[in-house]
């Protein structure tokens, strides 16, 4: 790889993912997503249906999904590896409480995970912290 010198920077095209949007350059968004009274926290089955869901319907790349079932309170601890980063749930179902954490970078949507965690787990409250990840490196 050759580093870049003024002679070949104004040829040279970034290779990462970073996203440009409303003047803003960043590696990507992460959103942290707090369900509360939510309901099938420990359900095995339906917690992977979800995340192949919300993988599909954000734009990103699937390339693994590992779940963790607990017992004896039920709780599921997991994540969904994506080629534009992660998806991670961890349930405490005697409490009606899951903390997911939703990070992708280049085109993917992840804001686009929201509607589908609410149809699969019916939170009365949702809570949700936003950061756009490597806006203050650049």
């Amino acid at each position: 790889m050759l580093p870049l010198t003024p002679a070949n920077q104004q040829h040279s095209e970034p290779k990462d993912f970073f996203i440009k949007k409303e003047g803003i350059h960043y590696a990507g968004t992460h959103l942290i997503i707090d369900l509360c009274e939510a309901e099938n926290l420990d359900n095995l089955a339906l917690t992977e249906e979800a995340l192949r869901t919300a993988v599909q319907e954000a734009d990103a790349t699937l390339l693994h999904i590992h779940l963790h079932h607990f017992e004896p309170n039920g709780g599921i601890s997991g994540v969904a590896v994506l080629a534009e980063s992660h998806i991670s749930v961890h349930s405490w179902p005697e409490r009606g409480y899951a903390a997911f954490d939703v990070f992708m970078c280049g085109k993917a949507k992840p804001h686009r995970v929201l509607p589908v965690l609410k149809h699969y787990f019916r939170p009365q409250h949702v809570y949700i912290n936003e950061q756009l990840r490597g806006a203050s490196i650049i």
